[in-house]
């Protein structure tokens, strides 16, 4: 595979310090109105309301040329075993090649609000761009 092609198949991981299914849901949708302060997940308290993903972050997403996949913790470690990284954290994965992260734990844990992480976001894109050739990040 070219470097070209496998730039093609880039993804934009989402990868949340919370366990998938239903009642994990639940369970993390009252955390967040109960104890906010105490919710272990920025980038779900950054991008979600109690049940439903902030509009602005779900526009930004839709926008992006390049696949967007949401894991959980579990599943995350599932589909990347040995793959160890503090979360939550979005990641860049290009073709086959073992995904890096592109916003760090603490970053997002500093993060303000949904405006910013996108800044930061659309900025990390742009440099993946500037660094490589025929990666197109940003429409």
């Amino acid at each position: 595979m070219t470097k070209r092609s496998s730039l093609r198949a880039a993804r934009l991981l989402l990868v949340y310090n919370a366990d998938g299914g239903i009642l994990n849901m639940i369970k993390d949708g009252v955390w967040k109105i109960a104890s906010p302060s105490t919710y272990p997940c920025s980038l779900c308290a950054i991008t979600y309301g109690p049940v439903a993903m902030h509009s602005e972050w779900r526009r930004f997403l839709e926008s992006l040329p390049l696949e967007v996949v949401f894991h959980h913790k579990d599943d995350f470690s599932a589909d990347y075993p040995g793959h160890d990284i503090a979360l939550p954290a979005i990641l860049l994965a290009n073709g086959d090649e073992h995904p890096r992260v592109l916003v760090s734990q603490a970053e997002l844990d500093a993060t303000a609000d949904t405006i910013e992480l996108i800044e930061i976001v659309e900025q990390r894109l742009t440099d993946q761009h500037e660094s490589a050739p025929g990666f197109k990040a940003l429409a």
